[in-house]
Formats: C-alpha cells, structure tokens, sequence
C-alpha cells in the first residue's frame, strides 16, 4: 500500500469508502468535511492506495496542543492486512513532527472491535465525557 496526501482525483473514491465503512452520517457532508479539511493541514489528509485504488484513509489535526484522528476507514475486503496501523503509523509520524504531544480520537463505546483495534496500537481509555456543539448543519 502506498501511503500518500489525498490528491483531488482520490475525492469520489474516499466518499465511497466512507459509505462502504458506515462513517457517513446525515449531518456531516463528507465533501465538505473533506474541502474543511484541505484549508487546514491538508497533508495530514492520507489516502492508501493498492493498485491504484484507494483502500484506506485518516485525517489527523493538529492545533498546537493536541493532535485528532478522524475518518480511519479501511475498505472492508482489504482489512486485517495491516493496512490501517500502517495509516496509523504514517498519521502518527506526521503529527510528531509537528511537535504534537498527544493524540486524541473518539470511538462509539459500542464499537468493542474499533477500540481493541486502537487498544492494540498503544491507545488508551482516558475516561472522559465528549461533548460537542454544531455551528453548521450538512443536513
């Protein structure tokens, strides 16, 4: 798998997969959040390619305090290659170059086999309460 910053031509691939993967929801447009992210940080925007297709994706964030996974996806019939630790570690690599101390991601705690996923990748509960607030609709 080549590992790489998402390029425009990937677009329409990434959002498929993203439905493939169940990580599109009514009130997130997946190409708005996928223009959000390009303004900011895009090259830690990254897409796995197998043959020319993408296969896998993670957009990581970084604001100077602490660094966000978001959108790990990895095509259903491609997992349990190694496919989403390799996204994992190049994400990783790109944060800790930017000086980020601490990476932060939120999983659904009913989604046991995402979390011994992270588990396995050295990530830990921190036993907090997420909260959010929408200041735009995508619905």
């Amino acid at each position: 798998m080549e590992i790489k910053a998402l390029e425009d031509r990937y677009i329409d691939e990434v959002v498929e997969l993203w439905r493939e993967c169940g990580l599109v929801v009514p009130h997130n447009d997946p190409v708005k959040d996928i223009e959000r992210k390009l303004k900011v940080d895009p090259e830690l925007f990254l897409v796995g390619v197998v043959g020319g297709a993408v296969v896998g994706t993670v957009m990581g964030g970084y604001e100077g305090h602490r660094g966000w996974i978001n959108y790990l996806a990895v095509k259903p019939s491609q997992q349990r290659k190694g496919y989403g630790q390799g996204m994992m570690r190049a994400v990783e690599t790109l944060l800790r170059q930017k000086g980020c101390p601490k990476i932060n991601l939120q999983v659904r705690s009913a989604n046991k086999a995402v979390i011994e996923f992270y588990s396995s990748l050295g990530y830990g509960n921190d036993d907090v309460v997420s909260l959010g607030k929408r200041l735009e609709d995508d619905s």
